[in-house]
């Protein structure tokens, strides 16, 4: 048994008066922003994977230059390196305008709804979901980790 008695801590125990409708909702916009999270995760790759690619394009250039063609080294220099990948954009650029327009609003508003309707009590769903399926007493089911000592 741990301080709380083998139960949740009290940052994850559902506050007096949320009822179970809410703590749902609160588990969907929640889950909502994970995935956003990874979709963010998922643009960062192609930043990065494309900043690469085009750094490599210097090699590809300088290679062909060496292999005598250059007309090539020529054309992939002027038509692929440093290309905006949609129109004005390189890959930074839109992370950018994601950022701002779309996830730290969004990220924003989840904080808020947790604040306004669960006292800021975070993955009060999951934490709910925990209690439900673990088993009570048994050591690799404790509800919280161990005491830290100092």
């Amino acid at each position: 048994m741990n301080e709380y008695e083998d139960g949740p801590d009290p940052r994850h125990r559902r506050p007096e008066g949320v009822d179970d409708l809410t703590v749902e909702a609160l588990g969907s916009l929640s889950k909502a922003l994970e995935t956003t999270e990874r979709a963010r995760g998922h643009l960062y790759s192609f930043h990065q994977l494309t900043g690469g690619a085009d750094l490599e394009l210097d090699r590809a250039v300088l290679l062909l230059r060496e292999a005598g063609h250059t007309e090539w080294a020529d054309m992939v220099e002027a038509e692929i390196m440093g290309r905006n990948v949609i129109p004005g954009h390189w890959t930074f650029q839109i992370l950018e305008a994601y950022n701002e327009t779309y996830y730290r609003p969004f990220l924003e508003l989840e904080r808020a709804v947790v604040r306004e309707l669960a006292q800021g009590r975070e993955h009060l769903y999951e934490a709910e979901l925990k209690e439900a399926r673990r088993t009570p007493g048994h050591p690799d089911h404790t509800a919280c980790p161990p005491a830290v000592e100092p």
